[in-house]
């Protein structure tokens, strides 16, 4: 200390101070705003209704305060002093993505922080650092390019980042994630850089509880754990699986609205039996074949227990890209001792549920009075018929299992029917209906006459030009969804979708597609994106404080989802709305989730707010930069 000056001395102190003022002043700020939409933050939190003051200083060091709810509600007009930013010197601020401005660091600013002469004299505006980097994502041609340019613009700027997205989402959700996430993951050893995320390999077995307390962040809210067997349709990744709990994170902020810091990506390493990987001078996982059973089972547990324990009951874990195998059975055994969600499974079946049922207002009726087949019956394609079961059983007043009856599945090996049920897995055999045993898809389409084919498979152009003539001499409006991931294992595209059907068919994808003119109209294919659910239904279960995910909250995704699909939008032939509004259609689902965690008796977050849109709305995450002291 003796050799600071005396005024650099009194700067610490000032800053110590306005810190302290600050905080103070924004946390009465954050429990007032929350009453403004019928809420406080202060109520049925038991031990966690006042941030404590470690929880205080965190919200200092962001630029806002992280409120009962951890949400960041600085506004962009008010100046912050960070208590980091106080302290360290101007090279360290510029390396810190949470806080660095770069060039819009304004001339006060690089004064109070020691940042003159480490930043050329001109201030730039964020609007105008946007336009620039957008032009250089533009420039470059090869999309893994643009993924590691984006990857490394949120590691330097976080809030320039996810301005660019927000303002770009439509053009920039292929290079953040699929189809250009696979090839990341593919390739992610070659072209690591920094780690994103936490790594738990078998090698932590008894210490897991101790590697989630190295992370940085301490307020964790939404986790989405990988362990990276079944990454999209491209098989077991191992280790390199990391890039999909990246890259949902940056959506969950992007389109949901959830804190950056709020959120941990994680992969479970226990081993790869991918030869290629295991081979790989560049690999960044164990190299050992995959442990499963007990050895497996038991750090799953562990890794479970130790979530709980250390960011407690109301943190969302996303299972994400997990075998079969595995994903039903974490999923059916976790969700009612934890907040867990399976993408891949109740995910893909929200957002394909709201097509079907947007879809309909195409061809008439209802899901009870239609016929729908399924071309996969892995997690995705059970999880959608499931889904859909359980719709067509609340509509119509009807059981599950009578539900299930005008819902179709095929596997590798034909139709699931009521002969194969010793030879299938559990969850295969609610769909095993009573039928002659068919061997290939059309021969079961000519068969059930469907009115919707969906695949997820991830068997590429399985959707033949004969399929899809079969489903349009059945049907005048064909509905055909080609789900799987990426764009080379999609089941058709939407060319050949539009072509073969005449014009005819209501057509989604997985992937995205180019619009298509046939005859002289132009399609907009719809993509059925996992991005249109999971950002709003994790937003709505932030907000809430629900203690469990249940079916009945999933269903009401896909309800306000389908929902927001207007009349101007089936013009277009849509069944989908743009992603260009999609914060809006997460806080509407949001809402939706919000209100029935609340009616069902699983929110923590009392009283429940009026209007709980606008609250969903006030809680996102802004990329504006803040104003520091």
């Amino acid at each position: 200390m003796r050799g600071l000056q005396s005024s650099t001395l009194a700067r610490i102190a000032t800053g110590v101070e306005a810190c302290s003022r600050w905080c103070s002043s924004r946390i009465i700020t954050a429990g007032a705003r929350a009453e403004q939409y019928g809420s406080s933050t202060m109520a049925g939190r038991s031990g966690e209704g006042a941030p404590s003051s470690d929880a205080a200083m965190a919200g200092v060091a962001t630029g806002g305060v992280e409120d009962a709810y951890g949400e960041d509600r600085a506004t962009e007009d008010q100046p912050v002093t960070p208590w980091a930013v106080c302290i360290a010197s101007g090279h360290s601020l510029l390396r810190d993505p949470r806080h660095n401005k770069g060039l819009s660091f304004t001339e006060k600013e690089r004064d109070a922080h020691y940042l003159r002469g480490l930043l050329p004299p001109v201030v730039l505006s964020q609007e105008l650092q946007e336009k620039r980097l957008l032009q250089n994502v533009r420039e470059l041609q090869v999309p893994l390019q643009r993924y590691m340019f984006l990857m490394d613009l949120q590691e330097r700027n976080e809030r320039l980042f996810y301005k660019l997205m927000i303002d770009n989402v439509e053009e920039l959700l292929p290079v953040v994630y699929t189809p250009t996430v696979g090839e990341a993951c593919q390739k992610y050893g070659s072209i690591f850089r920094r780690s994103q995320g936490l790594y738990i390999s078998l090698k932590d077995r008894g210490r897991v509880l101790e590697v989630l307390r190295n992370w940085r962040e301490k307020s964790i809210q939404v986790i989405v754990v990988t362990d990276g067997e079944r990454i999209l349709g491209l098989g077991d990744l191992g280790c390199q699986g990391m890039g999909i709990p990246v890259g949902k994170l940056a959506l969950y902020t992007a389109l949901g609205g959830v804190r950056p810091s709020a959120c941990l990506p994680i992969t479970i390493d226990v081993g790869t039996n991918n030869e290629e990987l295991l081979n790989d001078e560049f690999y960044i996982g164990l190299r050992q074949k995959r442990a499963t059973g007990q050895e497996y089972a038991e750090l799953l547990d562990e890794f479970m227990a130790a979530v709980k324990q250390n960011y407690g009951q109301k943190v969302l874990v996303q299972f994400e890209d997990f075998a079969n195998h595995n994903a039903f059975t974490l999923l059916e055994k976790y969700r009612p001792t934890h907040l867990a969600f399976n993408d891949d499974i109740q995910g893909t079946a929200a957002v394909v549920l709201a097509g079907l049922i947007a879809g309909l207002k195409f061809v008439g009726g209802t899901l009870a009075d239609h016929t729908f087949l399924f071309f996969g019956a892995g997690e995705a394609g059970t999880g959608i018929a499931e889904l859909v079961a359980l719709e067509i059983s609340m509509q119509s007043k009807v059981s599950q299992e009578d539900a299930r009856k005008n819902i179709w599945l095929v596997d590798s090996k034909g139709l699931i029917v009521s002969s194969r049920k010793d030879s299938i897995q559990p969850f295969k055999k609610l769909y095993a209906h009573e039928h002659e045993p068919v061997k290939d898809l059309l021969s079961a389409i000519k068969d059930i006459k469907p009115t919707a084919l969906i695949g997820s498979a991830g068997v590429g152009q399985s959707f033949t030009k004969e399929v899809i003539e079969a489903m349009s001499s059945i049907n005048k409006r064909p509905i055909i969804l080609a789900l799987s991931n990426p764009t080379s294992r999609s089941e058709c595209t939407a060319e050949q979708a539009y072509s073969w059907s005449q014009g005819r068919a209501i057509f989604g994808s997985g992937s995205p597609f180019d619009p298509v003119k046939y005859n002289e109209k132009l399609f907009v294919p719809a993509q059925a994106n996992n991005a249109y659910i999971f950002p709003g239904f994790g937003l709505g279960v932030v907000i809430s404080g629900a203690i469990r995910v249940k079916d009945d909250m999933v269903l009401a995704a896909a309800e306000g989802l389908a929902e927001q699909v207007s009349s101007e939008h089936f013009d277009k032939g849509l069944i989908y709305p743009p992603f260009s509004s999609i914060r809006k259609i997460s806080a509407n689902i949001a809402a939706r989730v919000a209100a029935k965690a609340y009616d069902l008796g699983l929110a923590s977050h009392l009283p429940r707010p009026r209007d709980l849109v606008k609250y969903a709305e006030s809680c996102m995450y802004s990329p504006i930069y803040r104003s520091y002291r």
